[in-house]
């Protein structure tokens, strides 16, 4: 890929490299206090590259979470990925040896911007799809190693007071993120049955019913099953009032 083409995918993915700053810089800070050396960050980064879902990981790690209830929230959080994947079959069928990177990388901004980008001229496909999902990934990765690098030099000098309230970055994450789906959607039912989960799998664990690093995998079992069942009655109602 020549200079040009390469400076077209840097303008393209711009408003990406800021965003992904803003986002990975508390990602990293958060891995760090969470016990972890500054290189988890990368290197969680290089061989996950799940944003939301490295997040949660590191949420869920920190709190001592067991690997079957982070598997389960990790599958349920990245689902998503596989409509991307199927949306852009067709888009990515003839990437060649790009493709397997493409399918990597593809992130939530990445799809939007592969989504609906018209190549430049004289650029192919493979490369240029992929310059701009590897400068994506070359983004997320950066901010989570400033992120980490800052925090570690604050912990190292006693200055700990300067991270009051980073841990309340993977809340408001999610906030937003559902905020923006109910929005979309218009259906409270799925974030309505995860707080009655959440409170309920919360109450039993205090009274001393549930033993407390069970407490997300039970209450992602009881949203589960809740929502196939609300779900699956309102089809049939509908079918039968049909």
């Amino acid at each position: 890929m020549n200079y040009y083409l390469f400076k077209q995918a840097v303008k393209i993915t711009s408003p990406i490299f800021f965003g992904y700053l803003a986002i990975g810089i508390p990602f990293g800070i958060m891995t760090v206090n969470a016990g972890y050396p500054w290189y988890f960050a990368p290197f969680m980064s290089l061989f996950m590259y799940a944003g939301a879902g490295q997040y949660v990981a590191i949420g869920m790690l920190a709190v001592g979470a067991s690997l079957s209830e982070i598997l389960i929230a990790e599958f349920f959080v990245n689902i998503r990925h596989i409509v991307y994947g199927l949306s852009l079959i067709t888009k990515f069928k003839a990437m060649g040896k790009w493709k397997a990177v493409l399918a990597y990388a593809l992130t939530d901004e990445t799809y939007a911007v592969l989504s609906n980008l018209e190549l430049p001229k004289n650029a192919k496909a493979g490369p240029f799809y992929g310059t701009v999902a590897l400068l994506d990934f070359a983004y997320w990765t950066l901010g989570g190693t400033i992120g980490a690098l800052a925090c570690s030099i604050i912990h190292k000098y006693n200055m700990e007071s300067w991270l009051q309230g980073v841990d309340f970055a993977l809340t408001a994450l999610f906030i937003v993120i559902l905020i923006e789906q109910i929005k979309k959607s218009h259906d409270v039912l799925p974030p309505a049955i995860g707080l009655i989960s959440c409170t309920g799998t919360l109450i039993l664990c205090k009274v001393g019913i549930l033993p407390q690093n069970n407490i997300i995998l039970v209450a992602i079992i009881i949203g589960i099953v809740a929502i196939i069942l609300l779900r699956g009655r309102r089809k049939t109602n509908a079918t039968l009032s049909a």
